[in-house]
């Protein structure tokens, strides 16, 4: 759950900066990060962002005909908001999502290389993409307390399990 305010903090800022704007293609520059095959990931190129949602501790980013990218940033993944165009060399960057108002770039520190992007089409399968649990931004305090002690384990493990909290 670490990860949570880092994602509402993200969506707030993409809000003012995507919403609206035309994705004029994404930049991938590790091919481990792309985990989907189907639709292409260039079936996105051209298309305006219509939406933002978190699922879990995903960030997901609605464009036009209902497709949908989702970002899994893990622990060490990060979003940078840079000058449009902006180049991806160097080790950590691994995807770039231009607009004509600047570059959105997705970092990862570390080696193990678990930051994960998904392109999506259609609701239904967006839908799959929900770990389930409750969601602890709107949950009430009986719904927290039964999530949390559904299983015998440590706190720490009840709250990063995000079948239980998300």
């Amino acid at each position: 759950m670490p990860e949570l305010p880092d994602i509402v903090t993200y969506l707030r800022a993409l809000e003012s900066r995507i919403i609206g704007q035309r994705l004029i293609r994404v930049r991938v520059a590790s091919t481990f990060l792309l985990r989907s095959a189907q639709p292409p990931i260039h079936e996105v190129d051209g298309r305006i962002v219509r939406e933002l949602r978190r699922i879990g501790k995903r960030i997901a980013i609605g464009v036009e005909n209902d497709l949908w990218l989702v970002l899994h940033l893990m622990i060490a993944g990060r979003l940078h908001w840079r000058p449009p165009q902006a180049s991806l060399a160097g080790r950590n960057n691994l995807a770039a999502f231009d607009f004509p108002n600047g570059s959105l770039i997705l970092t990862e520190a570390g080696t193990k290389r678990r930051a994960s992007l998904h392109l999506l089409s259609g609701e239904e399968i967006l839908r799959s993409m929900d770990p389930g649990g409750i969601d602890i931004l709107t949950s009430d305090l009986e719904s927290f307390r039964v999530a949390l002690s559904a299983e015998n384990r440590t706190l720490k493990r009840a709250l990063t399990d995000p079948r239980l909290v998300r």
